[in-house]
């Protein structure tokens, strides 16, 4: 089921597919999905939940898999990918792709007024807390503080930049 509030503006370049497992896709007021984002439901029945005054720049790829939840003022740029979801691979007499999946880490969640800069992979179990700041080219994998600033390590404290 894909949601788009009506103050929304969705690029008629962007490609959002509607999942086949019941997945809901969310997209809130005032939030701008640009050119060229991806949206697949793939790897579990997670939702992707956008909140309000989000922009997600032209390349992103957004894999629902196990969730992801985005609050309100978000900013994230260009060719970032979002995959909540992890293959599983343990068993060497079969194919990676037909053992499936592994347990969710808790999907990706993205509190309010955070920056993603751009080529950034989130993984599954990313919490990025209000305030944080990602630096361009981050893997993030897990927790965030509120107000840091990352960039592979936490580099400082958002408030000691302002």
């Amino acid at each position: 089921m894909i949601e788009i509030h009506p103050t929304a503006k969705l690029s008629h370049l962007a490609d959002i597919e509607d999942s086949v497992r019941g997945s809901r896709i969310v997209v809130g007021a005032h939030s701008v999905i640009d050119s060229f984002v991806k949206v697949k439901p793939a790897g579990g029945s997670g939702d992707l939940v956008v909140g309000e005054h989000v922009v997600i720049n032209a390349g992103c790829v957004l894999y629902t898999g196990n969730g992801i939840h985005i609050g309100n003022y978000v900013a994230i740029a260009a060719n970032c990918t979002f995959a909540p979801v992890n293959h599983a691979y343990a068993d060497r007499s079969r194919l990676i792709r037909e053992q499936g999946f592994l347990p969710s880490k808790g999907g990706i969640v993205i509190e309010d007024d955070v920056w993603i800069g751009a080529n950034c992979v989130l993984l599954d179990g990313a919490v990025l807390r209000r305030g944080c700041v990602v630096g361009a080219g981050s893997i993030v994998r897990g927790e965030l503080l509120a107000y840091t600033v990352y960039a592979g390590q936490p580099l400082a404290a958002v408030g000691e930049r302002r």
